[in-house]
């Protein structure tokens, strides 16, 4: 099957390749899907996206017209992608369900290590030879309370990481895991007792309309003074003009951030010669108790090469007409 692989990167190119194993055509673009770049599927029967790519109503109208069926995303979420406009054109959308959810748990837990035992700046000072320990002061993670928001598979593995550093464990959710009440002693609760009792506030759900700036300034308000809040979900879960008061007021105490809502055209990609023109980025990148990344939480060898897998999996399922697990319906 021709398909176009939009928003190539260099460290995923391989893996692709070698789970393709040939089978399908595959025309490697380094650059995102949208109204511009929609014209460079044209003829392909198949299009993969990556997260920041634009699948819109414009876009996937362009598609079809293209003569595109079958789109397939090399992610978990799928906001990026119109699906009404998907359902109602007839194509075939697939995703990759669960690529490592150990990767992103762990990268979330190293947000908190990092910026609890202030590792960036300790780092910085030995490599400048100034070896005081003045201001690096941090916690034990031991006794602290964490609550977290989403307890899907991510958020799951997270709960059974921070059991093990002997964390109290808030969750909230539409459906209570009790393996985790059973064995990882997670307690469910409600997200407003949730925001007043965690120490630490870890965010592990999809963005969807009920879930887009679920931390603004009345959820930031009633959290404890000083907290640590870390999303390695979706960027929009974060309202970020209020987490920048909330910085700036004290009131948030260490935020680690490994999305963030405008980072479509900023992640993924080299500006280092440029002028920054996000000017909400620009601000919190002035927080010294502020730690980004970008987007790299999934960015391990076992969840790269089983998103590759996944993704030549689903293209192979659209070619046979057969019945594919990972179908968004």
């Amino acid at each position: 099957m021709e398909t176009v692989i939009f928003s190539t990167h260099n460290f995923e190119k391989c893996f692709l390749e070698k789970a393709n194993s040939g089978k399908h055509k595959l025309k490697f673009l380094d650059v995102p899907l949208n109204m511009t770049t929609a014209d460079l599927a044209n003829g392909a029967t198949a299009v993969s996206i990556f997260v920041n790519d634009d699948a819109g109503a414009e876009v996937l109208n362009k598609l079809q017209k293209d003569g595109v069926k079958f789109l397939v995303l090399r992610s978990a979420g799928y906001n990026n992608v119109d699906m009404g406009v998907a359902r109602r054109s007839g194509f075939k959308v697939a995703r990759v369900p669960a690529y490592s959810p150990y990767a992103v748990a762990e990268h979330a837990i190293a947000l908190m290590m990092a910026l609890n035992r202030k590792l960036i700046k300790a780092n910085t000072r030995v490599h400048d030879l100034n070896f005081s320990l003045d201001g690096l002061t941090g916690f034990d993670m031991n006794g602290k309370t964490v609550g977290i928001i989403g307890t899907g598979q991510i958020g799951a593995v997270a709960a059974k990481i921070l059991n093990g550093f002997g964390c109290k464990i808030l969750s909230t959710d539409l459906q209570e895991n009790r393996e985790l009440i059973e064995k990882y002693n997670v307690h469910y609760t409600k997200l407003d007792n949730l925001y007043t009792q965690s120490d630490i506030i870890s965010l592990h759900i999809p963005l969807t309309p009920r879930t887009r700036y679920i931390i603004n300034k009345d959820s930031i308000d009633k959290m404890k003074k000083g907290v640590m809040i870390i999303n390695t979900s979706r960027g929009a879960l974060i309202n970020t003009k209020d987490i920048i008061q909330g910085l700036k007021k004290g009131q948030i105490g260490y935020l680690g951030l490994d999305v963030y809502e405008e980072e479509s055209g900023l992640f993924f990609e080299d500006h280092s010669e440029d002028i920054l023109q996000d000017d909400m980025i620009s601000r919190l990148l002035t927080f010294k108790n502020v730690l980004i990344t970008s987007h790299q939480a999934f960015l391990t060898d076992t969840a790269l090469q089983n998103i590759a897998m996944t993704t030549i999996y689903n293209l192979d399922c659209f070619e046979n007409n057969g019945i594919c697990k990972n179908e968004i319906n």
